[in-house]
């Protein structure tokens, strides 16, 4: 039914359309509920109305088809790079929210060098409470098999689907003393539904008589369940935290974070944002023509900052906000660069971000519960409050750095890469420490994987 997605709210402004379409649905012959063709009717229900590149939807393949080939083939490709379908809508919405079935390490795979076939993983961070965090792996950590079958460019893809099991992984750390890579012991390591607290680390370093202070955040996600705003609420603490110490300078790190829900980055841009309070604009949301011409509410829809009694207000110096990137920084993650660009100097440090300008809603089959398919379809397009929105191929650093051309350091280790340039672009001092050098080539990660990377959730206006 055409527009009956959307929240009671809304209704009113639709119910004319509501009715019309029903007449349309009635006329369809009935149909087996657990048929491919139940699916893919629900599918085209849906992306015939809410689809942001509407007027370029693509032709309908057979009702009978595959639901992901029938989903496909109504994409706006190439334009379209992030419009997604999943076996299981439940399964989607615990990633969004941080809740997955694994054992608790992320890493990036790396090509030894050009001409090499040899592939390894290189653990980028550990998460807490996690199978992986009561065994001896750490951050640096190159792993080379796992359960025995060595890493090629041929077969990594094979290699790591061993991991949704037990599996054991043999490795390598880097030892100092010989200046080399040693064996470690192999580990085994069995997943676990773990619910990962996107805050994972906060600190303040006094450097030079200057404050700072430094946040790593890997997700957007209120909190670990629907309703829930615990990881919010952690966020706010942080920041309060960051505001009783009077911090000079903030350094954000979301080289990791691939994106999430909307209402998180509104939350943290409002605790960083100079002064800001319920009537300055953090973004403008643009819905396809069809949207906009039924629902009024949805033709100019501004979001406001917050009022964040954590806010930092004026304090930064400089009006200045550091903010740490990857070619892995993505959706939710450019939204709070893009919304914050009007009211303060943000300073990105890392890698080009990936270009996500656009927005996902999760869609379930609400009427059909022989239908487990969740589709996260491009639905909106994000603008900063001067209307710009021009960054598809993504924010370009201020100062360039790749983990790829270092050892990699722990996390929150003044001279880890990443926080080392940015002390260094605060206190015009470098930390001093060893810096090891070593160029690798970057192949994939497995964040690439996670139903939440490169997804900016809207989830406040439709369901």
């Amino acid at each position: 039914m055409k527009l009956s997605l959307f929240k009671n709210i809304l209704l009113l402004s639709v119910i004319g359309v509501f009715l019309s379409s029903c007449n349309k649905d009635e006329a369809l012959p009935a149909i087996d509920p657990t048929s491919n063709a139940a699916v893919n009717r629900w599918i085209i229900d849906i992306m015939d109305e809410v689809y942001y590149w509407l007027g370029d939807l693509g032709t309908p393949i057979s009702e009978d088809a595959d639901p992901e080939d029938y989903f496909e083939a109504l994409l706006f490709r190439p334009t379209d790079r992030f419009s997604v379908i999943y076996p299981d809508y439940q399964e989607l919405i615990n990633s969004l929210n941080g809740i997955s079935l694994e054992t608790g390490y992320e890493f990036i795979l790396y090509r030894e060098s050009a001409s090499s076939d040899k592939v390894f993983a290189e653990i980028t961070y550990i998460k807490k409470n996690s199978p992986a965090s009561a065994v001896d792996l750490k951050r640096g950590d190159r792993i080379r098999s796992i359960n025995g079958t060595l890493f090629t460019v041929d077969n990594f893809r094979d290699v790591l689907g061993l991991t949704e099991s037990t599996h054991s992984l043999e490795y390598t750390r880097y030892d100092e003393a010989s200046n080399q890579f040693v064996e470690k012991p192999s580990v085994t390591l069995t997943p676990i539904q773990l619910s990962e607290d996107p805050n994972f680390l906060d600190t303040i370093y006094t450097i030079n008589n200057e404050k700072i202070g430094y946040v790593i955040y890997h997700f957007f996600t209120p909190g670990p369940g629907n309703g829930s705003t615990q990881f919010d609420n952690e966020m706010d603490a942080i920041f309060g935290k960051f505001k009783s110490e009077s911090i000079d300078h903030l350094i954000v790190d979301l080289r990791y974070n691939g994106g999430g829900f909307v209402s998180s980055a509104v939350n943290l841009a409002s605790l960083i944002g100079p002064g800001v309070s319920t009537t300055d604009i953090f973004s403008k949301t643009k819905y396809n023509s069809f949207i906009a011409e039924q629902i009024p509410e949805l033709r100019d829809v501004k979001t406001t900052f917050k009022a964040k009694a954590e806010n930092l207000g004026n304090t930064l110096d400089g009006n200045r906000v550091y903010i740490l990137t990857s070619n892995r920084t993505a959706s939710a993650s450019e939204l709070i660069i893009n919304g914050l660009k009007p009211y303060m100097d943000v300073f990105l440090i890392g890698n080009t971000t990936t270009g996500k300008n656009v927005g996902s809603i999760p869609f379930e089959d609400e009427d059909n519960p022989d239908n487990k398919y969740g589709i996260l379809p491009i639905v909106t397009q994000s603008f900063n409050s001067l209307d710009q929105s021009d960054y598809t191929t993504g924010f370009n650093p201020n100062v360039v750095a790749l983990e790829s051309a270092e050892l990699l350091l722990p996390l929150g280790d003044i001279n880890e890469q990443l926080l080392r340039k940015a002390i260094t672009q605060i206190t015009g001092t470098t930390p001093s420490g060893r810096i090891l050098k070593s160029e690798r080539l970057d192949v994939a990660s497995s964040l690439d994987h996670k139903i939440r990377t490169g997804r900016m959730i809207e989830n406040t206006i439709i369901k």
